[in-house]
């Protein structure tokens, strides 16, 4: 079992995952700023941890695996922020995930016509700053420090075993 120090960090960890999602809403919904396809995949690490660490703390058991999920969970999350920020940045181009509005289905001309109409938003165009920063240099910081925070937790729970 955990110690109370790991206890802890796991809980600023999933309070930080679910402000970081309802802040992410809170900017799309309320604010009125669209996020671009690698905004929406950023959000995902973020679900994921909530559901790992929940489990952590419900099921008790398999702690070592999933700390070891999370981490890599993160270092996602860490990757793809860095691709995200080197966009915005310019010093990656914009792949086709940047330029793509769904993924499942087959287009058709009329598909075509209507995406054409709709401003598509570009994952190098920045639409909204938080203390002069983007939310995607706050995502690559956060998800660093996480990568590292579990780290020290995975090696506590080795020592500790």
């Amino acid at each position: 079992m955990f110690n109370l120090k790991n206890e802890f960090y796991l809980k600023i960890i999933l309070i930080i995952s679910f402000t970081a999602l309802i802040f992410a809403f809170f900017v799309e919904h309320i604010l009125g700023h669209q996020p671009c396809n690698l905004c929406i995949i950023e959000r995902i690490p973020y679900g994921i941890s909530i559901i790992l660490i929940a489990i952590i703390f419900i099921i008790k058991k398999n702690q070592k695996f999933l700390i070891l999920l999370l981490i890599l969970n993160f270092a996602f999350s860490f990757t793809i922020s860095i691709y995200h920020y080197g966009i915005e940045q310019g010093f990656f181009e914009e792949s086709t995930v940047c330029k793509v509005s769904n993924f499942t289905e087959n287009i058709t001309k009329e598909d075509v016509l209507k995406a054409l109409s709709k401003k598509t938003i570009s994952c190098k165009d920045v639409t909204f700053r938080f203390f002069g920063f983007s939310l995607t240099s706050f995502n690559v910081v956060l998800s660093l420090l996480f990568i590292i925070t579990l780290i020290k937790i995975f090696i506590k729970y080795e020592k500790n075993k």
